[in-house]
């Protein structure tokens, strides 16, 4: 197409195929799958080849003057910078691409105020819908959401009954706490995450109930908070380790705070894997990696942002009924884990 070439539009490739605009319209600009079912395979290839050679390309703002829809979904994530959560947004924009959405995302580094303002800034730019990686337990920020109409998804964290697509972290703290228990460790203790986020508050209570059942009650300085970093980890570790019991096993709810708590260990002359075990959860791509590989939860980060992104695409286009999903953890034993030092061989 030279510079005085007249734009290829769906009407023009209709009357050159001589087929109906909305035939044409259903396989270039539908949602994944629907272009096949518009057509014949024969048909749909011929659209696709003169679209091809004639060098057309979707006009987004008619698409959206038509339907009335942006095509465009927001994420909101605390900080992209962490691996877990850029590892979900990259599944999140697969899908949508697979579904012919657009993405973006905004960092609301888990700050009331700033999700309240940056969800306004998405809604300003007339999105489809929302996926809420930043979710607070409480809710109050999507009880706001919900109450405009606007339709979102949750993704990694839930809260109240709002459709989610979650590991099942309740269960990843339980096969932890089975792990450790079978390594005679009773003397043990969580590194807890921040108070308003699901993943922690049920991870930890997954540990804890499990080590309930089997007859050891965790009292409550030993489920310690901390912010989903090393910084955190590592603090929440030294106040642990500076107990006069201190315990010989430490669960840490994501492995960022379980690599901060390995620097804590080994500033108290601890060895990780030999004089204390420590466990984290995610299984992010460092965890093999470090000089003792650490105990993991494994969680598939990615298919949960594709499983978002799909559950939300079928909210707007009202398909039923939504029905939250939880991946299934699996445990990831690594040379971080010990028995207790003092236990028999």
């Amino acid at each position: 197409m030279t510079a005085n070439t007249p734009r290829p539009t769906l009407q023009s490739i209709a009357r050159q195929l001589g087929l109906h605009v909305s035939t044409v319209s259903r396989v270039l600009n539908g949602p994944e799958g629907e272009g096949a079912r518009a057509a014949s395979g024969e048909t749909g290839e011929r659209i696709r080849r003169l679209a091809a050679e004639l060098g057309y390309r979707p006009n987004p703002h008619a698409t959206s003057l038509r339907t009335q829809r942006s095509n465009l979904i927001g994420v909101m994530v605390p900080r992209l910078s962490d691996v877990v959560l850029a590892t979900i947004y990259e599944g999140i924009e697969e899908a949508a691409a697979e579904l012919r959405l657009s993405t973006f995302v905004t960092n609301t580094w888990d700050r009331p105020e700033t999700q309240r303002a940056r969800t306004q800034m998405i809604l300003d730019r007339r999105v489809d819908g929302l996926v809420f990686g930043d979710a607070h337990a409480d809710g109050r920020l999507l009880d706001e959401v919900a109450a405009r109409g606007t339709k979102f998804v949750l993704v990694n964290r839930r809260a109240g009954d709002y459709p989610a697509v979650t590991c099942d972290d309740y269960l990843g703290g339980r096969l932890v706490a089975d792990h450790l228990l079978g390594l005679g460790h009773e003397n043990v203790a969580v590194i807890a995450g921040p108070p308003y986020a699901s993943t922690g508050l049920d991870r930890a209570a997954g540990f804890a109930d499990r080590y309930r059942e089997a007859g050891i009650a965790l009292p409550a300085e030993r489920i310690v908070p901390s912010g989903f970093d090393t910084a955190g980890g590592r603090a929440a570790a030294q106040r642990l380790l500076s107990a006069p019991a201190r315990p010989t096993a430490l669960f840490a709810v994501n492995d960022f705070t379980a690599i901060g708590a390995a620097g804590a260990a080994r500033d108290h002359g601890l060895r990780m894997g030999e004089d204390i075990a420590i466990a984290g959860f995610n299984d992010i791509p460092l965890a093999a990696e470090l000089p003792v590989p650490l105990t993991s939860v494994r969680s598939d980060m990615h298919e949960m942002g594709r499983r978002a992104a799909r559950l939300l695409a079928g909210i707007i286009a009202g398909e039923g009924p939504v029905t939250s999903e939880r991946l299934a953890p699996t445990l990831v034993v690594r040379s971080s884990t010990c028995r207790p030092p003092d236990s028999p061989t």
